[in-house]
């Protein structure tokens, strides 16, 4: 029956993806930005609303006091692409840091950059990471949320991959508070595969921590809020 209900999602999934690309077109065509981002805000939200009756999967949102709506430097725990899918639905205005190969996607390349995601050549180095905080600088400057994965690549749940210097230069080079994010996603959306497992999904937006800290002493201090949290969402 799991089987069923996620293949039948699934297909609601993408019927509905390709409905909203060909509908939006004039929007990413001609519009400013802003509109192409409250577009994928909207599409995020009603595939969401299916998910609970197709596929018995529901989306919770914890503290919610710390959910950023200005300039803001977020990185959050990454399992699953429901992470920057769905979590488009949580942010007022959020620009998420993606690989480039996904810019060469058909349809979703084009919306990510018009909808201003930020492009990073993983194999660029110290190359890839000016031109990111030159990027992240001109999003912030427009008052957005930058939401960045510090592991870089999706984990499995309760694994912890390693923390990349991506994260450190933007909290540096910006300098804002960081807010961290806790998530369970990839117990109920694995990152392969299209079973889709029952349950809730949770965001845990956590404390932020305030700007100004050493490299070392930040990248210790987000580690220790984001996997301990992550591990005990999954321990629920």
């Amino acid at each position: 029956m799991n089987t069923l209900r996620s293949l039948v999602f699934v297909a609601v999934f993408y019927v509905w993806s390709v409905l909203w690309v060909l509908a939006m077109l004039p929007v990413v065509l001609v519009c400013p930005p802003r509109w192409t981002v409250a577009s994928v805000r909207i599409w995020a939200r009603v595939f969401i609303a299916f998910m609970e009756p197709i596929c018995g999967i529901r989306v919770e949102v914890r503290g919610r006091e710390y959910i950023p709506t200005g300039a803001a430097l977020v990185a959050a725990k990454h399992q699953c692409m429901f992470d920057a899918l769905g979590a488009m639905a949580i942010y007022p205005n959020a620009c998420f840091v993606t690989k480039k190969e996904l810019f060469a996607i058909p349809f979703f390349g084009w919306y990510a950059r018009r909808a201003g995601m930020i492009s990073v050549d993983r194999s660029g180095h110290s190359k890839a990471l000016r031109q990111m905080v030159s990027d992240a600088r001109e999003r912030i400057a427009e008052a957005r949320q930058l939401v960045i994965f510090p592991e870089g690549h999706r984990m499995p749940p309760g694994e912890t991959g390693d923390y990349q210097p991506g994260v450190a230069a933007l909290y540096r080079e910006l300098g804002l508070p960081c807010t961290p994010v806790a998530t369970n996603s990839g117990a109920h959306w694995p990152a392969h595969g299209f079973i889709r497992r029952p349950g809730t999904i949770v965001y845990e937006f956590l404390p932020p921590i305030p700007a100004g800290l050493h490299r070392a002493a930040f990248m210790r201090e987000l580690q220790d809020r984001i996997e301990p949290a992550s591990r005990a969402l999954l321990s629920e």
